[in-house]
């Protein structure tokens, strides 16, 4: 059996153990509010976080935003113009044009030693 303390004091002593009471109270009722605040801030972040995943609807004075599914679509079709781009194919790509530019230089400027360099270019090659 563990010993009771007492002042002697039935007064104090009721005070004393009223405080130890309402001080368990108020801990408990503060642990329980932090973590109701930490789990209201966790819900928002995940409600932002699906927003942005799943895009908005839009409402009136807000647009819409597309989600994240359909913004990966419109990368890919993109990537998809720009790899067009890049190699060769029926002659309409940047790549054709690069290597039509340089076989018609090389046709003016041939990198053979002993050659002097290029011709000047006449008035007609600019235009």
């Amino acid at each position: 059996m563990t010993p009771v303390l007492e002042t002697g004091v039935p007064a104090l002593d009721t005070a004393l153990v009223w405080g130890g009471v309402i001080t368990l109270l108020a801990g408990a009722g503060t642990a329980a509010w932090r973590v109701a605040r930490t789990g209201v801030r966790l819900g928002r972040r995940v409600d932002q976080f699906m927003d942005d995943w799943y895009g908005e609807e839009a409402r009136p004075g807000v647009p819409g935003r597309p989600g994240v599914m359909e913004r990966m679509g419109g990368i890919e079709d993109r990537i998809g113009r720009v790899e067009h781009e890049l190699y060769p194919n029926s002659g309409g790509s940047l790549r054709d044009a690069v290597d039509q530019a340089n076989e018609r230089l090389a046709r003016l400027c041939p990198d053979e030693p002993g050659e002097e360099d290029c011709p000047p270019p006449t008035a007609s090659a600019g235009q």
